[in-house]
């Protein structure tokens, strides 16, 4: 592709992609009229990992040594003008783009002390050795390096949390009916070895409340506000090389079945690393559930430029109060993180009702 052909993307995008070797076109761009933006590439950059190419071989006459040090170090020109001005030996960094090339963000992310990972033979002769601690009353401890993906969850996190006003929003749901519905779905669909989990019907009770309350289905970018037509949900899933959100499109239009299908797939790639840029990067708001580890409640961080995050916890028996007493039923807790800049309070609480909605009379899952 020629240089005119190139999607927008801001400067610092483009640079960052020219360093990790990222072509422009597989990004998905989330900035304001498709723009790519930094964050764009270093979503890629984690999904994709560079992987090391095998060495060249060797040359029949090496050149003589370069007289500097450090001209033997693959950097970047910007991570080693970087380097020069903070007074940081490039010898005691690891770089972490392509063949362990250092970039701008090994030196943006170095700490004083920090010495060079060792060798591949003195690591697998040695254990990493435990740090005392300089007064002998910290408990004993090891450095481990973060990996591109922790990096880049760590930086997007910290970014919510100091840039998005968050409003939480807590309902209990009884699931009875939903546990009922869920029972009569799996019945019909166990000769076609399908099986539909409770998730999966969350994942489309979020879908049809944002529908109801469009109010919600929204995101803040840069004193604009974009208003969805369609609820695409971020799902939260744990993989080998840190948290990612799977998206399932246009989620509200879709049956269980075929929200399930999709997931067990996505869950799948998730633990493989083989997600694709348009599997993970957009989504109109996202669910996350610990239940399966029976986390009873909790708050999550909002996903940027989402402005709508739901946090469920597990099903439990609980007691009721009802017009004929006390019964017991099953009760889940969702809470919901809102962006503030974005979703009034009333906008949000509405939501999480119509969330509630849905799940107690679920037949609108199934219509």
């Amino acid at each position: 592709m020629a240089a005119t052909d190139q999607p927008p993307a801001s400067p610092s995008a483009r640079k960052l992609a020219e360093e990790n070797g990222i072509d422009l076109t597989t990004v998905t761009a989330t900035g304001p009229n498709g723009r790519i933006t930094r964050g764009d590439v270093e979503t890629a950059i984690a999904a994709n990992p560079p992987k090391a190419s095998p060495p060249p071989a060797a040359d029949p006459a090496p050149a003589p040594a370069p007289s500097l040090p450090e001209a033997g170090i693959p950097a970047s020109p910007l991570a080693r003008r970087m380097a020069a001005e903070k007074g940081i030996d490039l010898a005691s960094i690891k770089g972490s783009g392509p063949n362990g090339k250092i970039v701008k963000a090994d030196i943006e992310n170095y700490e004083p002390g920090e010495a060079p990972s060792p060798a591949p033979a003195e690591a697998s002769a040695q254990a990493p050795a435990a740090a005392p601690a300089a007064d002998g009353l910290e408990a004993p401890y090891s450095k481990v390096p973060l990996n591109g993906v922790r990096k880049t969850i760590a930086r997007r996190l910290t970014e919510a949390k100091q840039t998005i006003p968050h409003i939480y929003l807590t309902v209990d749901v009884r699931l009875d009916a939903l546990l009922a519905l869920r029972s009569q779905i799996n019945a019909s669909l166990a000769e076609q070895g399908g099986k539909v989990s409770v998730n999966d019907m969350l994942i489309k009770a979020l879908a049809v409340a944002l529908q109801r309350v469009p109010q919600c289905n929204v995101s803040y970018r840069e004193n604009v506000l974009y208003q969805y037509r369609r609820s695409d949900i971020s799902v939260a899933v744990a993989a080998p090389s840190g948290l990612i959100t799977p998206i399932v499109h246009d989620a509200a239009s879709r049956g269980v079945a075929s929200i399930s299908s999709e997931m067990k797939e996505l869950a799948g790639k998730a633990q493989e690393g083989k997600l694709q840029p348009y599997e993970f990067q957009g989504g109109t708001a996202s669910l996350s559930n610990l239940g399966m580890f029976g986390i009873k409640q909790f708050e999550a961080v909002i996903n940027p430029p989402q402005a709508v995050i739901l946090a469920v916890g597990a099903g439990e028996l609980r007691p009721v109060s009802t017009e004929n007493g006390v019964e017991s039923a099953t009760v889940m807790t969702a809470t919901g993180s809102f962006d503030h800049r974005a979703i009034d309070g009333a906008d949000g609480a509405q939501l999480m009702q119509a969330f509630r909605e849905i799940c107690e009379s679920p037949m609108s899952l199934v219509a």
